[in-house]
C-alpha cells in the first residue's frame, strides 16, 4: 500500500464515477422520498405495534434519511 497519490490518480482516471441518480433528478427523488417518509410516518403513528415497526417504521425512517441526504446533494451541500 505504498502507492503514491499520482499512481492512485492515474488508476482512477480510467474508471470515472457515474452516480446512480443523475444530478438533474436528485431534487425530485429526494422530495418524493421525504413525502413518502412523512406519509408512512403518519400511518405508523396511527397504529404502533411491533409488526408496524417492521412494515412501516423502518421504511419510513430510511426514506426520510435518504431523502435528506439526496436533498443536500441536490442543493450542493455534500455530507
Amino acid at each position: 500500500m505504498d502507492s503514491s497519490l499520482h499512481e492512485v490518480w492515474q488508476a482512477a482516471s480510467g474508471n470515472p464515477f457515474h452516480p446512480s441518480i443523475s444530478k438533474d433528478s436528485q431534487f425530485y427523488i429526494s422530495f418524493l422520498l421525504l413525502l413518502f417518509g412523512i406519509a408512512v410516518t403518519g400511518v405508523f403513528a396511527l397504529n404502533r405495534s411491533f409488526a408496524s415497526v417492521i412494515a412501516l417504521g423502518i421504511p419510513a425512517s430510511l426514506a426520510i434519511a435518504f431523502g435528506v441526504v439526496y436533498m443536500f446533494c441536490a442543493v450542493g451541500v455534500y455530507v
